[in-house]
């Protein structure tokens, strides 16, 4: 008798314990699976050369692809041809990315590139952008058949369907970069060259050739091979602009022409079908609205929430933010103000943290969800970050606690090549002999301590931002994660001084007992909770319970109300 009453009073109580459950608040950022992930990129020819068989170092004949320096008068060189990295170069070193706290690779784009130098174009030079004179495909942005994959990148046994089953082996996803704005270069050539300016189909028949024509010369309503192109002027001819969708010499699709659309979103099909895990969408701001909203409705056809972001290259908020509205192309994107703000407060000019408060839009603002943009500090478009190691570890602090899905630049686990330009060392050949030797550097074990962390800490994934204070070189915030029947705070005190710092933070404490996430122990935490942070480092204590402080309910409720509307206004 006494047994059976105790089993009913446990089982009373565990299900008074399962009503409390349900009747919690849901307290998320975002909900997105990928958001879980941190991401390194590579430029995959410029990461690890794993096959030199795949090389082609003979091919262009006199006018060779591979290996083509760039000379800068500080004796640090760019190169601007192929330098031998593939897929092999990336499975080797999954472990070593994998190990490093990422759970997806970004990889450039994967399709058949041209196979000589562009002989047009302004010439290149340690500073010089928008020029392709000399220049290779060795980055992937100039696809000519969109259905068939570059030859410097597969190996036997290897081809982008073996490469996705080896890193999802490994427990990596792919994020794959493809291009719908331009195919290669297309005009203003000495000679006409081979694939220069044509497209392919999937059975190699060739659909569209510009035939070394300047745009304005294209006659698309009478010539056939012409009608993938739009014939607006260059960028930098009088009657064109780059907000008309042009860039350099590059072949501009006709975004108003159904077959574009028909060969792009079967490519790209063909490359999900293949193992993809996600798409970055280079220069999406250069197609219209229309085009990425019907290009993803067809992704979205095959696999439902397949996750997307796009590069739209521009710091104002409220023109990126068009991107992320399910009525245009509804994904995510790149988080350019904020890598401007970043690059501010942890390069060379040190400002304060309090920079980066107006990037966040923890409330009301352009994006539909903030936290689902990527961010990032810098890529392989811009210089990268000018900053010194402990300017580096402070960032990754950063990236990897607050909002948003963080991306790495691959080499920035070291300081790679810091401040260089595009053709003066940003895309230098990483190689074997520099991962193997990377956990030397100073910046690679705080990088893999706070990246671990985040991808065992759900609400450093997804939490919803509740900030504390953002002021000079200290940060502190809360993460907060509350959703089925998982509930988790977590307080992070960030401190990009030179001199240890105390904390005392009393504002939205919870009482309970925290745990320090990162060293161990825990703190007993009534009215305020107190720790010292040593110089460029990074604390964060976790409350594994509902959340019950007032204060704390009351902005939650708030941040999510501010949603609610984000998501009313993305169903109109």
């Amino acid at each position: 008798m006494r047994s059976n009453r105790w089993v009913a009073m446990a089982t009373l109580a565990a299900l008074a314990g399962a009503a409390g459950a349900q009747q919690r608040a849901d307290y998320y950022g975002t909900l997105e699976p990928f958001a879980a992930n941190a991401v390194y990129f590579v430029v995959t020819d410029r990461f690890v050369n794993g096959d030199p068989s795949n090389d082609h170092r003979d091919q262009g004949g006199r006018h060779r692809t591979f290996d083509i320096p760039v000379r800068c008068p500080d004796g640090i060189d760019g190169n601007i041809g192929y330098l031998g990295g593939d897929f092999k170069g990336v499975v080797d070193n999954a472990r070593y990315i994998r190990d490093l706290g990422f759970g997806a690779v970004w990889i450039t784009p994967i399709v058949d590139n041209p196979d000589e130098p562009f002989s047009g174009g302004k010439p290149v030079s340690c500073d010089s952008t928008l020029s392709d004179n000399g220049k290779t495909g060795y980055h992937g942005y100039w696809g000519v058949n969109f259905y068939q994959l570059d030859e410097h990148l597969p190996s036997p046994g290897l081809d982008f369907a073996g490469f996705t089953r080896a890193m999802h082996a490994k427990d990596l996803k792919v994020v794959l970069d493809i291009v719908g704005n331009h195919g290669s270069p297309a005009f203003g050539m000495t000679r006409k060259q081979a694939k220069f300016g044509q497209v392919f189909g999937r059975d190699g028949k060739l659909l569209a050739d510009h035939q070394n024509l300047p745009p304005q010369k294209l006659d698309p309503k009478h010539n056939p091979l012409h009608a993938f192109y739009n014939n607006i002027g260059a960028v930098d001819a009088k009657d064109g602009s780059i907000f008309d969708g042009n860039l350099a010499e590059l072949a501009d699709f006709n975004q108003d022409n159904p077959a574009v659309l028909d060969y792009l979103a079967g490519a790209y099909l063909q490359w999900l079908d293949q193992g993809a895990d996600a798409f970055r969408i280079d220069t999406i701001a250069w197609m219209p609205d229309r085009f990425w909203h019907a290009f993803s409705a067809r992704i979205r056809a095959r696999k439902p929430g397949f996750f997307m972001f796009g590069e739209a290259f521009d710091y104002d908020p409220a023109s990126i933010a068009r991107h992320t509205w399910q009525r245009n192309a509804g994904v995510s994107v790149l988080d350019f103000p904020q890598r401007g703000a970043m690059s501010d407060v942890f390069g060379r000019k040190g400002e304060g943290f309090e920079k980066l408060d107006g990037t966040l839009f923890l409330g009301e603002g352009p994006y539909r969800n903030p936290y689902e943009l990527m961010t990032f500090y810098d890529n392989h478009d811009m210089a990268r970050l000018d900053a010194d190691d402990h300017g580096f570890i402070d960032a990754h602090n950063w990236l990897f606690t607050a909002r948003g899905i963080p991306v790495i630049y691959y080499g920035s686990e070291t300081g790679f090549m810091r401040g260089r330009a595009e053709h003066a060392g940003n895309r230098a050949y990483f190689g074997q002999e520099r991962v193997d030797i990377a956990p030397q550097s100073p910046i690679f074990a705080p990088l893999r301590r706070i990246a671990r962390l985040r991808e065992t800490t759900p609400a450093l994934q997804r939490g919803l931002q509740v900030d504390v204070a953002l002021r000079g070189d200290q940060a502190a915030f809360y993460r907060v994660y509350q959703h089925g029947g998982q509930a988790q705070t977590a307080l992070v005190l960030l401190n990009k001084g030179d001199a240890p710092h105390r904390f005392r933070v009393d504002r939205y404490l919870q009482a309970g007992r925290w745990r320090d996430a990162l060293d161990g122990g825990a703190v007993e935490a009534g009215r305020s909770l107190e720790a010292e942070v040593a110089p460029h480092d990074v604390k964060v204590f976790v409350l594994d319970a509902a959340v019950t402080e007032p204060a704390l309910v009351r902005q939650l409720d708030l941040q999510m109300q501010a949603q609610a509307e984000r998501d009313r206004r993305d169903a109109r």
